[in-house]
């Protein structure tokens, strides 16, 4: 059969977030494959109560993995690298990436004890990397991290054009401004665009994007006006907006004290790699504590709320030896994610409350997106003019309206969620095969399985609470008929003001007291019995069907 050129997102298309990509060329069934990053999203209370961090089964990738030649990262966000420690081992090929992106991927991989010489660092394009049927360009691109880039991944079916997040901004602050002469070219180049594999996230947003650059005055005229202690968050990962503030911090006259483990870590590498080169000096927490308030700046992690990041801390009370005091002043220089509302809220309340004054990005004078807006979607298809546009990077109905565009503007274009492969061979993308998906639950230091049972069980018991039964079979195989119960997240009385533990109890010894020799001596059957009178009788008195453990526990002769 003739060799094609597949497409196969495992994560990111269709959601926001855990981003992982193969793009394969070949016999149908033996192409030789490449992985464009591998990344996370985060667990939250509702959906994956307890989990740390989610990323996508590479199940498919892992049965596959003599194939793969290699894995590309295109930037430092966590949704595109926050996995490659922890499944490194599930595929074991080598790492490409930039300089400081390769940095952070180091990081993540020595933490999971594996060795750091796996990351291959890649300059910028003209550099090309060459692996089986496959020439691969870093291209520079504005973003809200240093050194992001899209990609050129060229094959004998024709160039592909991988953006990863990216806006048009030619003035980022810190890393590379987006430079439309160098994509002119890209479009002129070997017989010009195929595929267009593009972000989707901001096709909603009609105006123009902003440059980060256009933030500098109205935070500094922000934090002057301030009388007292003063406190920004943002994305640890946005060098460029620490910069920023850091240097209205200075320039009002306050020093600079950064809290959160991930914030100072960006800092650091983005110092050592010399992508950040005019960063101030900064100040510990104890001489922030000792400094005058008015002459101090925190710059803190948990912009999105997260418990245990300095901002939730802050909330709370102390952090560090350090408290906020009514008059003070927090600004939010962040979008708050969908899904982080809630969590950001609380600490914004609970700030309130303090008598802290909190400001936001809501009037536009504190914040830019990193991603490209509706317009500058439409610029980069107008500059590359592709043949095939493919949306990623978004929900399902980010993916859809961008299709429409595409198509709209004369491109031929498809979605494909996770698991769906499709074949760009020709001039139109088609379907050819779909892929079991899923996600890999971080919980704790364990990684699980979505289709494990172990957070569908939390969530039951989070829901309805749990019971714990035991009851005692003698050497004779009588049972004895005092079961005991142990109630966890569950109403202590009845609606009647009895005990409900004790009263579980009592319908139970009824029914071990005329049990029969057959179910008494069949685990099985006692312990269906047991949980569906337990569950029967908190529901006739609590409303609540509990999960239930029942232990049973044999004596045996001597």
């Amino acid at each position: 059969m003739a060799d094609r050129l597949i497409y196969l997102p495992l994560g990111g298309a269709g959601e926001i977030g855990m981003n992982a990509y193969v793009y394969g060329y070949g016999a149908p069934g033996k192409e030789r494959l490449i992985l464009v990053d591998l990344g996370v999203t985060f667990g939250d209370m509702d959906t994956s109560p307890g989990i740390d961090l989610i990323m996508p089964d590479i199940g498919w990738l892992e049965r596959n993995r003599n194939r793969l030649e290699a894995i590309f990262i295109t930037h430092g966000h966590e949704d595109h690298l926050g996995a490659v420690g922890h499944l490194y081992a599930r595929l074991g090929v080598p790492v490409y990436a930039r300089k400081f992106t390769g940095a952070l991927c180091r990081l993540k991989l020595e933490e999971q004890g594996h060795q750091a010489d796996i990351v291959r660092i890649a300059g910028p394009r003209p550099e090309a990397t060459q692996l089986g049927p496959f020439s691969v360009q870093f291209v520079p691109v504005s973003h809200s991290i240093p050194e992001s880039s899209a990609l050129i991944i060229d094959t004998p079916a024709g160039r592909i054009v991988h953006t990863g997040d990216f806006k048009l901004d030619g003035t980022p602050v810190v890393g590379d401004p987006f430079d439309p002469v160098a994509w002119h070219e890209i479009a002129g180049e070997a017989g010009g665009v195929k595929v267009l594999t593009c972000d989707s996230t901001n096709i909603f947003s009609t105006h123009p994007g902003r440059s980060e650059a256009l933030l500098a005055n109205p935070i500094l005229e922000w934090v002057v006006a301030q009388k007292n202690m003063v406190v920004a968050t943002t994305f640890a990962s946005n060098i460029a907006r620490l910069a920023t503030l850091a240097q209205a911090a200075i320039a009002s006259g306050r020093k600079v004290c950064l809290l959160g483990r991930a914030m100072r870590r960006m800092v650091t590498v983005g110092l050592e790699t010399g992508v950040l080169t005019d960063f101030p000096d900064t100040i510990g927490p104890d001489e922030a504590a000792n400094l005058p308030r008015d002459k101090v700046m925190l710059i803190v992690t948990g912009s999105q709320g997260e418990r245990r990041a300095a901002s939730a801390q802050l909330s709370r009370g102390r952090y560090l030896g350090l408290s906020l005091k009514e008059g003070d002043s927090f600004l939010f220089s962040s979008k708050t994610i969908p899904g982080n509302e809630k969590s950001v809220g609380r600490i914004m309340n609970a700030l309130s409350e303090m008598g802290v004054d909190v400001h936001d990005e809501s009037d536009g004078l504190f914040h830019v997106s990193g991603h490209a807006n509706r317009p500058d979607i439409e610029a980069l298809h107008d500059l590359l003019k592709p043949r095939i546009v493919i949306p990623m990077h978004g929900e399902h109905l980010h993916l859809r309206e961008h299709m429409l565009l595409a198509r709209a503007r004369g491109s031929a274009s498809e979605i494909a969620v996770n698991g769906a492969m499709l074949d760009l061979t020709a001039d139109r993308p088609k379907i050819v095969d779909h892929v079991e998906t899923g996600r890999l639950y971080l919980d704790g230091t364990v990684l699980i399985g979505a289709m494990d049972g172990i957070v569908r069980d939390r969530i039951r018991m989070a829901l309805n609470g749990h019971a714990l039964v035991s009851v005692i079979v003698d050497e004779d195989d009588n049972v004895l008929p005092d079961a005991w119960v142990e109630l966890m997240g569950l109403p202590g009385r009845t609606r009647g003001g009895d005990d409900l533990a004790r009263h579980i109890e009592g319908e139970l010894a009824e029914f071990l007291e005329g049990a029969d020799d057959r179910t008494v001596r069949d685990d099985g059957r006692m312990d269906e019995a047991i949980r569906k009178i337990t569950r029967q009788v908190a529901m006739e008195e609590i409303g609540k069907k509990p999960e239930v453990t029942v232990i049973i526990s044999r004596l045996m002769a001597d």
